[in-house]
């Protein structure tokens, strides 16, 4: 809603981490990275198609590495004035498996950071949009 309203430039990254599960899991399986690769970029493109619907023009872009360093080097490399990350709980296996993203990522950026945990459905921000015909 935010960049509709402003009329804002719109940028999806998505950041497949690179931790020492996800290796050993590689060592293990061959191809379970590009495998994942493949579906941090489908999730991608589902937001751009998403966010087309509402009119908006995103720029996406698919990362892999430390979530936390790639994101304040897009930050910087885009000049973005807010950044907004999403949030899920994560329990521990979780969390040694994709690595903490958040934990220092405010210390790594020189904008806001708005930080969302609750879901909208496409159909609420179309109506909250006003159905779709601004």
């Amino acid at each position: 809603m935010l960049a509709m309203r402003l009329r804002a430039r719109v940028f999806l990254l998505s950041v497949a981490a690179e931790t020492p599960g996800r290796r050993l899991a590689e060592g293990a399986y061959a191809g379970v990275i590009a495998h994942e690769q493949e579906a941090y970029r489908a999730v991608l493109e589902e937001g751009v198609t998403g966010l087309r619907q509402l009119g908006l023009e995103p720029v996406a872009e698919l990362r892999s590495g430390e979530p936390a360093a790639e994101i304040a080097a897009f930050v910087e490399q885009v000049a973005a004035d807010l950044l907004v990350v999403g949030h899920r709980h994560r329990s521990f296996l979780d969390r040694w498996w994709a690595g903490s993203s958040g934990a220092y990522l405010m210390d790594r950026i020189n904008c806001s950071m708005l930080i969302a945990g609750h879901l909208v459905s496409d159909e609420a921000l179309v109506d909250a949009r006003g159905g779709g015909n601004e």
